[in-house]
């Protein structure tokens, strides 16, 4: 099916299912998926791909006619130097390969967007100030060869309960900080709502960011307690939860934010389910919350 064929969805326009919400579809399984569900978009993550090869699976995705919105995900180099940084150096260079390549075969209006997640505070450190300084020495790193490549990286600030066991990044003013002392086009950040919707300086931070042309990409899903006892799992439909929809993406479109905007669910109960049920319920659900608060096109 080609994009053409499936852009006009109601509602659905700019909707990208990121791979994550259905993790246990193969990229066959994900990309038929996405299209039979009239979604014209895809997220792409790192695992899938790499199960089928780089260059088989930029086929794949050609074949579909899927824009490609995001490679998922690279980063976590939060560690001093030695031999661990340097192969997390070293892979996220083949990232960033990765996502030129993928996007170079997507449909027309595909982006070259590498989502990076900063990583944990190492083991047996209580120092986040120097984790986050060694975060932005590793953008420093790669930042060439991501302009090079025609990559843009997304620093994505995840919840503060993270912190300790997966990102120092927690808010987007603190991967706007990072960010700043690079071009918008290599180095911008994700807005995801499940781990921004509770800052409150959010809105501010937006129009931070869009005024410094650094939104890479908008990612939604809700936020409803209690959470699971893994709080990565915690992910629902957009509309499921208490987050506001309209306020937030109210927020990014005033930037100018055109792309599309990706719905990203970690969920073992959704999970479960048919991939192109997800798939079905993703656009539903995108429809009904998100997509009244977007510009007229």
């Amino acid at each position: 099916m080609s994009a053409a064929s499936v852009a006009g969805v109601s509602g659905t326009s700019r909707l990208s299912i990121n791979q994550g919400t259905i993790k246990h579809a193969s990229l066959t399984e994900a990309l038929r998926a996405t299209t039979d569900a009239g979604v014209p978009a895809i997220g792409l993550w790192r695992e899938p791909v790499q199960e089928v090869g780089l260059d088989v699976a930029a086929s794949m995705v050609a074949d579909s006619g899927l824009r490609v919105s995001t490679h998922c995900r690279s980063g976590f180099f939060t560690m001093p130097e030695g031999p661990a940084r340097r192969a997390a150096i070293d892979d996220n260079r083949r990232a960033i390969e990765e996502a030129a390549t993928l996007a170079a075969a997507g449909a027309d209006g595909s982006v070259a967007v590498l989502v990076l997640v900063a990583g944990a505070l190492p083991d047996g450190s209580r120092d986040l100030i120097g984790a986050r300084a060694r975060v932005r020495d590793a953008i420093g790193e790669l930042a060439p060869y991501a302009a090079e490549a025609g990559v843009q990286l997304a620093i994505e600030p995840l919840h503060p309960m993270y912190a300790s066991d997966r990102c120092v990044v927690s808010t987007l003013g603190q991967a706007l900080d990072i960010a700043a002392d690079f071009e918008p086009s290599v180095v911008g950040v994700t807005v995801d709502t499940f781990h921004i919707w509770w800052d409150p300086d959010v809105l501010p931070q937006i129009a931070r960011a869009g005024r410094e042309g650094r939104i890479a990409t908008y990612q939604v899903c809700d936020w409803k307690t209690p959470l699971p006892a893994d709080v990565l799992l915690g992910r629902h439909y957009p509309g499921d939860g208490v987050i506001d929809f309209a306020s937030l993406t109210s927020a990014v479109e005033d930037t100018g934010y055109d792309r599309d905007i990706e719905v990203e669910i970690f969920n073992a109960d959704i999970w479960s389910r048919p991939a192109a049920t997800i798939a079905r319920e993703t656009a539903a659900s995108f429809a009904s919350a998100v997509a009244p608060h977007l510009r007229a096109p």
